[in-house]
């Protein structure tokens, strides 16, 4: 901030230079028009400003002179109020001064923009817009007026602490910015601005076409490029936005074009570039600590897992107390099913930001991977009940509803229905703009329950409730799928199809047909859904399900090259491990490959009670029947609705010879079956089943009738 003295200095120097010229008189330090004035208050060590200025020295008596003075005095006071905050006295001296010297001279109605400028920064917003007004209509044409309007306009269509935008406020701005670029279209930075507005407002054709024109006036323009990619990227077309950003990169790499890329790439699910983009960006600016984080987050992502916790070892050496390089080294160690060091670190994070909710509900994810479930419920609870407020602003109302969700699957995971139903209820409570959302986990809650009557009874009154809504068609086309009523839950999804959501539709689809075993209408939907997908994950899960669909048809060499196919794409894919590896024990091949698959896949997800009863398959299999006990115990634990872990179980405790324990697992499943969902009853296994139960209580009958004496 420059010292006082060196401002009057300055603009006394101004004023004396503006006299001089009109007067014609030649300046010498010694001629200051103010030498002989008393120093200002301001000047004064100690005391508070308040400065007074002499009255104008009559060295002439030209009007442009005195315009001049005027017009340097405006500006002493303009920099006198930037220097002191602002304060009120400055800027009425500043803006009366100018007034004068646009009286004196017509001509420098430029002078508005200052006066403009000056109600702005200091909050008077209504009159900045006066004053700008009051230009554009004495001269339509004054482009600079309409560019301290669009200025004004601008900064007043946000509220960060809110995320709320003024769509009003934008809409005047873009108003006034696209007259100024008609009237001006090399003008680059209104160009910029009117993009960036039009995209605020969702006109995504005309933002496009800004930025657009701004790059025909310079074609390499940094923000005019990551602008029109910031587009493409708004529209799902993340490709033909990371596309220009890569040519940016090349003609000019700086570390906000690769940093922009990185987002991009981010939004693509392609990882392993974004970290490479985000190693470029450091490359060019070693000191921005925070895309270490990002990097580190990224390298994660893309499963280079020894890579991300090298990246976060050095955020956090290079700031010890930077919690969440700790919580990221967790969240990687979880990924990595190392949960001894997950939780060390954990700890360490919340040792240094002990209120952090983040590292709070990392806490909660790192016991539910462990399979304590209990104990994760009760950790949530604690966060929510601290964090309880009479009141929520909306970024808190998100927070809190994420949790409680959170709490209703976790009690829904533990087969606490009452309590998961109570949990979803109390977010419509909080926010009713989420009943919808909460409406349908209350209806797939009671459905997964096999509750069926409560299940339809909410769906209907749902239904009436919200009649358009996403979620809640959703939910009840899964409900129609479970009772065998295929046609009427395609007819409530084809409801959805938009032209926006449209993959996600097909796949829901896809689930629908597979439940209702119409293998050929399936593989079609499953054909419009690869046609949306854009990124390599997307159709790799389409790929999955195409896998899943030739099992379900028994056309096991096409399952399993397709199987292969998912792996090659994702080496890391524990479903696909486990379905291929499910498929030869069922089948009794490649028994060595199918536990090697399912043991990789337990590895990664240990507490999955599907991919637990898989490898006690395939043990009962290779004959390792307390190898394959012990899993199926373990599998029945976390599931035990589930009829065909009961029958594998009972196989195994019949080949050792328990057969009163294999009558009762058999029994289970039987009872199971009869509870599922109609659409998910195989009678073919229902029958086998009850062959092998009854099989068994002969065979107990008989061990259990005592010998008959001769």
């Amino acid at each position: 901030m420059p010292h006082p003295n060196t401002i009057f200095v300055s603009a006394r120097f101004l004023v004396s230079a503006a006299l001089a010229v009109f007067s014609g008189s030649t300046l010498s330090a010694a001629a200051l028009p103010f030498q002989d004035a008393a120093p200002p208050a301001a000047t004064v060590a100690g005391s508070q400003p308040n400065a007074q200025l002499p009255p104008p020295v009559k060295r002439s008596n030209s009007v442009k002179a005195s315009a001049y003075y005027h017009f340097a005095l405006g500006h002493l006071y303009e920099e006198l109020a930037g220097t002191y905050g602002n304060r009120n006295d400055y800027v009425n001296k500043a803006i009366d001064n100018f007034r004068l010297a646009m009286k004196e001279d017509p001509n420098a109605s430029f002078l508005v923009e200052d006066i403009a400028e000056l109600y702005r920064i200091s909050g008077r917003i209504r009159e900045a817009v006066e004053e700008a007004l009051a230009a554009i209509k004495a001269n339509p044409d004054d482009l600079n007026a309409r560019r301290v309007l669009a200025h004004i306009y601008t900064q007043q269509i946000g509220d960060a602490q809110t995320n709320h935008i003024d769509e009003g406020m934008a809409r005047r701005a873009v108003e006034q910015y696209k007259i100024i670029t008609d009237k001006d279209p090399k003008d680059l930075d209104s160009l910029i601005m009117l993009g960036r507005l039009d995209r605020v407002l969702d006109n995504s054709v005309d933002a496009e076409a800004a930025f657009k024109k701004a790059l025909a006036v310079e074609p390499d323009n940094e923000d005019a490029i990551t602008g029109l990619a910031s587009v493409y990227s708004d529209r799902g077309d993340a490709k033909t936005a990371s596309g220009l950003l890569e040519k940016l990169v090349q003609k000019n790499p700086t570390p906000r074009a690769f940093v922009t890329l990185a987002n991009n790439y981010e939004a693509m699910h392609e990882y392993s570039l974004a970290a490479n983009a985000y190693q470029k960006a450091l490359t060019l600016d070693t000191n921005r600590i925070e895309l270490k984080a990002a990097l580190a987050q990224d390298q994660a992502l893309a499963g280079k897992y020894d890579d991300a916790l090298a990246t976060y070892q050095e955020v956090a050496e290079a700031n010890p107390q930077d919690a969440q390089a700790y919580l990221g080294m967790s969240q990687v160690y979880r990924e990595k099913r190392d949960f001894a060091n997950a939780r060390k670190m954990n700890d360490k994070a919340q040792k240094l930001d002990p209120d952090n909710i983040e590292i709070r509900y990392n806490g909660v994810g790192l016991l539910e991977d462990e399979g304590k479930l209990p104990e994760a419920i009760a950790a949530l609870k604690g966060i929510i009940d601290s964090t309880a407020r009479r009141s929520y602003n909306p970024a808190e109302r998100g927070s809190r509803a994420k949790m409680l969700e959170q709490l209703g699957l976790l009690y829904r995971s533990n087969d606490q229905i009452d309590q998961a139903v109570d949990a979803f209820r109390q977010i419509a409570t909080l926010d009713p703009d989420t009943s919808p959302r909460a409406e349908a986990q209350i209806i797939d809650t009671y459905r997964l329950a096999r509750d069926y009557p409560k299940a339809q009874q909410e769906s209907d009154a749902a239904a009436k409730k919200y009649p358009n809504d996403r979620s809640i068609r959703e939910v009840r086309a899964q409900l129609l799928a479970d009772e065998g009523k295929t046609e009427p839950a395609i007819d409530e999804l084809k409801k959805l199809l938009d032209g926006k959501n449209d993959r996600e539709v097909y796949l829901a689809m896809a689930d629908v047909y597979q439940k209702g075993r119409e293998f050929d209408q399936m593989g079609n939907v499953l054909d419009q859904a690869d046609k949306l997908s854009q990124t390599k994950e997307d159709k790799t899960n389409v790929l999955f399900l195409r896998g899943a669909m030739y099992e379900r048809e028994k056309k096991y060499d096409e399952a399993e090259k397709t199987f292969r196919q998912v792996l090659e794409a994702d080496p890391a894919n524990a479903s696909a491990m486990n379905y291929l590896g499910y498929m030869f024990a069922d089948q009794n091949v490649h028994l060595q490959e199918a536990q090697e698959l399912i043991t990789k896949a337990v590895s990664l997800e240990p507490n999955n009670y599907a991919f637990l009863d898989s490898l006690g398959w395939v043990y009962y299999r290779q004959d390792r029947l307390d190898d394959a006990e012990q899993q199926l115990r373990h599998s029945v634990q976390l599931m035990s609705k589930d009829p065909t872990i009961h029958d594998h179980l009972g196989d195994v405790l019949f080949k050792q010879g328990k057969i009163k324990d294999a009558i009762a697992q058999w029994e289970s499943s039987l009872n199971n079956w009869h509870t599922s969902a109609p659409a998910d009853v195989e009678p073919d296994e229902v029958a086998k089943v009850q062959k092998k139960l009854d099989s068994a209580r002969v065979r107990l009958a008989k061990e259990q009738t005592p010998a008959r004496v001769n």
